[in-house]
């Protein structure tokens, strides 16, 4: 009997054709065991959105890539639909199963002030021939990383969460995984703006079909910490574009309107008010920064679009210190948090939750969900025990599986919206 190291270690190594000779059931059985096992490290930018200031971290080393030519666009950049693929290339160096492939896409996305602008994805599906229709594809949304070009998940040897993902690809969906305008090309990111992510997830769907034909037309949407936000950001937008194919999304994450996410800043990392100006700034360049940081703050805002994590130890004042008195009520700062507020418009598609019952969020979340069952949305609220998010996601993973495949096979969808009241 070989120990469950050995067997996960055969699942991560093994191409398609060893893979064959196990049943579906069986190959499922074994990846929700490894799965099990994994806890997935957050990235070092979600870290600090949950951590109080001045709290210890343990460094975590991340492998990335170099930016290269592939992220680069032309200044204007020429006027496409959104969707329209610029370029794609085959990336065979992610630390990847053998068996799942890999392709890099550029493409055109829109701003949430409706310009024209490029983001990148990855586009992770299996290697061997797809069924008929094609893979069932997973739009996967990322937690949040930093601001600038070099914190794009494409650019890390694991994707973040390249275990999770390629689990999904081992039992047969294909996933496209979006930077998000900014991270990686050469456009100004939005930072936790919820419809700039969700129309970056919905724009590079018909991208990824163009570069990998395999890729079918049906498709739900999920994403984990910001990424969870954006999916249900997806969900809010589909009310109104009415895609066919779409299926719904899943959030595995908490749920809170932007705006309490700084409230107290005691509960928070000093530099989330400079990742707050900064995506301000990007959706409404008339912002003056200087209007709610402080003059140190302006100073370490000035290198946040230029590396990812943290400064210098013995630069980390407190988030206090980073904003002047009354800040909230600037017009601008509060403009953006209204468009931040989720819940509030109507969902047709089917939605499911997955939070921490222990997180300190977890009241924020339930009044979102709250929110959603009052407009007679169908979501399904599950909660977990575990703090860590990394083990959320690694402990619900039967639920997602569950929850997903019964999408893709026209199942209706469960809710227990009656019991959140």
């Amino acid at each position: 009997m070989w120990r469950l190291t050995q067997i996960c270690t055969f699942l991560r190594r093994s191409r398609s054709a060893e893979l064959d000779r196990l049943s579906r059931a069986i190959r499922i059985a074994i990846i929700l065991i490894c799965v099990a096992t994994i806890s997935f490290a957050a990235p070092e930018g979600a870290r600090a959105q949950g951590q109080a200031a001045g709290t210890a971290k343990r460094p975590v080393t991340i492998r990335t890539f170099r930016l290269t030519k592939f992220y680069d666009t032309p200044d204007p950049l020429p006027t496409a639909k959104p969707g329209e693929l610029i370029r794609s290339t085959t990336f065979e160096e992610y630390d990847l199963p053998l068996h799942v492939s890999a392709v890099r896409i550029l493409y055109h996305s829109r701003s949430a002030s409706g310009d024209d602008v490029a983001a990148s994805a990855v586009v992770l599906f299996p290697d061997e021939k797809a069924p008929a229709g094609g893979w069932p594809v997973i739009a996967w949304a990322h937690d949040f990383s930093g601001v600038a070009r070099q914190c794009a998940p494409s650019l890390t040897r694991n994707l973040q969460h390249g275990a999770f993902l390629s689990m999904y690809v081992n039992i047969g969906y294909a996933v496209v995984a979006t930077d998000y305008t900014g991270l990686g090309t050469s456009f100004r990111n939005a930072f936790a703006d919820t419809l700039s992510n969700a129309l970056d997830m919905i724009y590079s769907l018909p991208a990824a079909r163009r570069a990998v034909p395999q890729l079918g037309s049906r498709w739900i949407a999920m994403g984990t910490g910001e990424g969870g936000m954006a999916g249900l950001g997806v969900a809010e937008l589909e009310h109104d574009l009415h895609d066919p194919n779409y299926l719904g999304s899943i959030a595995i994450s908490r749920l809170a309107d932007l705006q309490d996410m700084y409230q107290p800043l005691s509960t928070v990392s000093y530099n989330l008010p400079l990742f707050l100006a900064y995506g301000i700034k990007t959706l409404y360049p008339q912002f003056e920064i200087k209007k709610i940081l402080t003059d140190n703050a302006v100073a370490l805002y000035q290198h946040i679009g230029e590396v990812c994590g943290e400064t210098e130890a013995g630069q980390r004042p407190s988030a206090a210190a980073m904003l002047k008195p009354n800040w909230q009520s600037n017009p601008i700062v509060q403009k953006y948090f209204n468009r931040n507020r989720p819940g509030l418009k109507p969902i047709t598609a089917p939605l499911l939750v997955i939070s921490s019952e222990t997180d300190p969020a977890i009241t924020e979340t339930t009044k979102i969900i709250g929110r959603l069952c009052q407009q007679r949305d169908r979501v399904q609220f599950e909660k977990y025990p575990e703090y860590d998010p990394g083990r959320v996601i690694g402990d619900s993973v039967r639920d997602q599986i569950t929850w997903i495949q019964a999408r893709f096979a026209n199942s209706a969808a469960p809710t227990n919206c009656s019991l959140q009241h």
